[in-house]
């Protein structure tokens, strides 16, 4: 069973460390530029509640998901998503201080994305992820389970587990797919978020908070329990996946 790895608080001044957050910062900050533009365009142009919106934000998102994970796979591992980097953690892929290093570099990304869309569009509305009409919070939070749940099973089945088979090298273009799959699927119900720091920016740029927890509450569920699974009844390995000085 793959241990939780805790890492070190110096972990924070190694130059690999302050890459990674430099690029996880880029790509986290383009996908949502790109993913919160595309639902800002489509609302523009009329379509944000048509079958047609949903398909335009859908591809917008699978397609800016696939390229930025490939952006930033080689130096920060282009997480772009707090669920992407827990569902890592608890397969002992990433330790812990530099998942929380993470956490604040995904927020902080969104929110910096979120602010300049705002300025570039002479504040025009950024749509927030909240549940549609006649969905209750618990509702909510298991659409956003099961929705992240498929996200991160793609991630390890196509990119983390060693034995890809033909799937080599097309980890990000299908993890990118699969966004856009429950993006048409989930969409008109919750939002189909999947991912903690895409509701952030938004929120925090508008101000609208109405059932932000369960943004939070189902993809990390999601996310969590998807590479606990994955790792520990799928993936053999005869080696450790990163070096531990300190575990739990």
């Amino acid at each position: 069973m793959a241990k939780i790895a805790v890492g070190s608080a110096q972990e924070a001044t190694r130059v690999d460390c302050l890459h990674a957050l430099i690029v996880e910062f880029i790509c986290t900050f383009l996908f949502v530029f790109v993913g919160v533009g595309s639902a800002m365009a489509a609302d523009k142009l009329g379509a944000g509640s048509s079958l047609t919106g949903l398909f335009f934000v859908a591809m917008a998102h699978a397609l800016v998901v696939a390229v930025m994970i490939s952006a930033g796979m080689r130096i920060s591992g282009g997480h772009l998503n707090p669920a992407v980097t827990l569902g890592l953690l608890v397969g002992g892929h990433i330790t812990v201080v530099r998942s929380l290093l993470y956490w604040i570099d995904q927020l902080l990304a969104s929110a910096a994305a979120c602010a300049i869309l705002s300025y570039l569009t002479n504040g025009l509305t950024t749509p927030v992820h909240t549940l549609t009409s006649g969905m209750d919070s618990i509702q909510g939070v298991i659409m956003e389970i099961i929705l992240t749940f498929s996200l991160l099973f793609t991630v390890y089945a196509t990119i983390v587990d060693p034995k890809k088979g033909f799937t080599d090298g097309l980890g990000p273009l299908l993890t990118g797919l699969v966004v856009g799959a429950n993006i048409m699927a989930g969409g008109p119900f919750s939002g189909a978020s999947m991912n903690p720091a895409r509701s952030f920016g938004p929120a925090l740029v508008s101000g609208n908070w109405t059932d932000h927890w369960v943004y939070w509450v189902g993809p990390l569920i999601g996310g969590g329990l998807a590479g606990f699974i994955y790792e520990n009844f799928f993936i053999v390995r005869t080696h450790v996946a990163i070096p531990r000085d300190d575990e739990i």
